[in-house]
């Protein structure tokens, strides 16, 4: 399916085609005929307004014009006034009476009927954009009169003397969704042009107030992964793009802070398998499902090289290479880090250096190895992420669309997890939410050629990838790293198993966010940790754990509600084999036999 296909199914999902009954004569050039009496639209014509209406607000955005936005209909309030923040435009909701253009002279304001009116506009706009056309003939009127171009929405039944005067008419059925659609591209529009005007300028965004371009551009539209097209049933189509596939996983962070010493992505979660186990064992699923032969390139940094090359033995006769990170690739690769420690502190986007994964496969001459065998696609991986999966749905979805990179993200909050779940529900679009609202889960999809470009163009942080380029929000369970052994506590325990080298969360949990786990200093080491558990304890129903000072666990025991274990100094508790702590503060050894009994 091409980008063009996918965008004419989205005007259709969003009724765009839909008219009225009655087919004005002028209106006849937008319809495709009628169909039970109402006039049906052609959205390929649609596309073509849609596009010229926008060239021409991005064109006025760049010269810095004023927009004026026009709307009385309140089903799409929340819309427009989300679209004007992120444009950094004042949104004006005062109900605008006739002459409100014309009367210049008189900038009075009184309320009536419930309503706060404005009877003219402060200055007059560069360019008005209607959405509720029909009822805003009076300000089509005034702006013709005042030689105003209008972008309007159109339908079947308006009248020639109103069509006329619209400037770029966009013909199409005005439902919120495709107003919400038309809004998120008026939106992307104006925030590109804007760009590029600054980058021809040598201009920077600065974080600052309200009203500055990097506050206005970190809002995201990032697509649900249940909106993906489901993978071609044809065998040989998937074959086909997971042979132009190649896997990378960057093997940089140490386990030293848990007390491990090798590489995090060699330590052993859970029935003697690590992070690196189980995508080799993915890849292998694939290859043995599509025939397939997908090559996985280990890029380490100097200190992470020899061991991960000792821990690949137990995988020999595999289609997997190592490549050490050099030290012209950690020179190169130290000014990305610098770049993005200056924008962590803002929007704690990235989370790794990439350029240490892509720098060394860009100098070594990797890239140019693989373009000749064909590759195409790269999924660049994180060195601990027990969630990440390589999925042939969202390779389907780079080659269907044309998108050259794809960051996968999950909503920080569940707050913003059930905002754009109802959004999805709803409306069946992304919803655009800030990007501090967004955690990168360390995997990205690229073409090689974008990856060439980055290099080119200096633009290896993650924070500056996700502004540019598209982003897909995956389930939580796709996200799972392993900073410390609270994380353990979580894989390790019932709440987590592994299928068909996937992990999967426990289904019957009805809390769809993990338990908050806080383990004290004494479990910070990994040692220390599998001591004092003889086995991780039932947690299905908990919501919180926080456990502090000399605290010990036997088997089988089962966690509910909120639990707090509090061993003060000199003090020793042991949770006996199969006790049930549910909504329970333990600060003793006694409060345990009272559990117990």
């Amino acid at each position: 399916m091409s980008f063009h296909s996918v965008v004419i199914q989205k005007l259709l999902n969003a009724n765009a085609h839909i008219g009225r009954r009655v087919t004005s004569n002028h209106f006849k050039i937008f319809s495709e005929g009628t169909r039970n009496g109402v006039s049906i639209v052609d959205s390929d014509k649609t596309l073509i307004c849609l596009r010229n209406a926008c060239d021409f607000i991005g064109h006025l955005s760049r010269n810095n014009a004023r927009l004026l936005f026009v709307n009385t209909n309140s089903l799409f309030d929340e819309i427009i006034a989300q679209m004007t923040k992120t444009i950094g435009i004042k949104h004006d909701t005062t109900w605008r009476l006739g002459g409100f253009l014309t009367n210049n002279s008189s900038p009075r304001r009184f309320r009536g009927r419930n309503k706060k009116f404005n009877i003219c506009a402060p200055e007059a706009p560069d360019c008005i954009v209607i959405f509720d056309t029909e009822s805003k003939s009076s300000v089509i009127k005034e702006a013709n009169r005042l030689q105003i171009p209008v972008v309007g929405l159109v339908d079947s039944s308006m009248p020639w003397e109103t069509y006329s005067k619209i400037t770029y008419p966009v013909p199409a059925n005005d439902s919120v969704e495709f107003v919400y659609m038309f809004c998120n591209l008026i939106t992307k529009t104006i925030l590109k042009e804007r760009k590029e005007a600054m980058a021809e300028r040598g201009e920077e965004a600065v974080i600052g107030g309200d009203d500055d371009l990097t506050n206005q551009s970190t809002d995201k539209f990032v697509l649900p992964y249940e909106e993906l097209s489901a993978i071609p049933e044809d065998v040989s189509v998937t074959k086909a793009l997971l042979d132009k596939l190649v896997i990378v996983r960057f093997n940089g962070d140490l386990g030293t802070t848990i007390g491990f010493s090798g590489p995090k992505s060699t330590m052993e979660i859970v029935d003697g398998l690590t992070c690196l186990d189980l995508t080799i064992n993915q890849i292998e699923a694939l290859n043995a499902k599509y025939g397939t032969n997908i090559p996985l390139y280990v890029v380490n940094t100097v200190d992470a090289h020899r061991k991960v090359l000792e821990f690949l033995k137990k995988h020999p006769n595999k289609n997997i290479h190592s490549i050490e990170e050099s030290i012209t690739d950690l020179q190169e690769a130290s000014k990305f880090a610098r770049s993005a420690k200056g924008q962590d502190s803002k929007d704690e986007m990235n989370s790794f250096n990439i350029a240490q994964a892509i720098l060394p496969l860009v100098n070594s001459g990797r890239l140019d190895i693989l373009s000749s065998q064909g590759k195409e696609y790269i999924l660049l991986l994180g060195s601990d992420n027990l969630g990440c999966v390589i999925d042939p749905k969202i390779l389907n979805y780079l080659g269907q669309n044309d998108i050259e990179l794809c960051l996968e993200v999950t909503p920080k909050s569940s707050s913003v997890r059930k905002e754009t779940q109802h959004s999805h529900d709803e409306a069946k679009t992304p919803i655009l939410t800030p990007k501090k609202d967004w955690r990168f889960t360390d995997t990205m999809w690229m073409s090689i050629q974008s990856m060439e470009k980055l290099v080119d163009k200096d633009c290896l942080t993650i924070s500056k990838i996700f502004d540019q380029h598209s982003a897909i929000s995956v389930p939580n369970v796709r996200y799972l790293p392993v900073e410390a052994t609270s994380d353990l506590f979580l894989l390790q325990s019932d709440l987590y198993t592994f299928i068909e080298d996937k992990l999967t969360r426990n289904t019957t949990r009805e809390n769809p966010t993990d338990p908050s786990i806080q383990l004290g200093p004494v479990f910070r080491n990994i040692k220390n940790f599998k001591e004092r558990f003889k086995s991780i304890p039932s947690i299905v129903g908990l919501d919180s754990l926080k456990v502090t000072g000399d605290v010990w666990f036997g088997t089988g025991i089962t966690l509910k509600g909120e639990v707090n274990i509090y061993a003060g100094p000199g003090v020793r508790i042991v949770i006996p084999d199969g006790a049930v702590l549910e909504n329970k503060t333990i600060t003793s050894q006694e409060e345990i036999g009272k559990v117990s009994s």
